[in-house]
């Protein structure tokens, strides 16, 4: 059981991290919650809501390991290395299409609504 919540304490310290050292990350947590709240207003069904909480959960996920390579890879060394600047350009990369998905699916859930 100790091992357990070590590994849980371990986990909240990344989430912790990642928010307070990453201003992309908060933008995405605050923009989730905007969306969320748009949720309520707009009177989104629950599945509509578990599709909305799924993509921003995605989005936030990317942007988090996005974080731990970008850690990870200045943890090794401050010089310029082509293929870290292309592993960090990928996982970029991967932020920016799971950001362009979840607003695909912030139109589709919320323009039937607002008009």
């Amino acid at each position: 059981m100790l091992k357990h919540s070590i590994s849980f304490k371990h986990a909240f310290t990344g989430i912790w991290t990642a928010l307070t050292s990453q201003l992309n990350l908060r933008i995405h947590f605050l923009i989730g919650s905007l969306v969320l709240f748009g949720a309520v207003y707009f009177q989104c069904s629950s599945v509509e809501v578990l599709i909305l909480i799924l993509t921003i959960m995605i989005v936030m996920v990317a942007e988090m390991y996005n974080t731990a390579l970008e850690f990870l890879s200045d943890g090794v060394t401050y010089e310029h290395h082509d293929y870290i600047k292309y592993a960090k350009d990928v996982s970029a990369g991967a932020v920016l299409l799971s950001a362009i998905f979840a607003t695909l699916v912030g139109l589709i859930i919320f323009i039937p609504k607002i008009l």
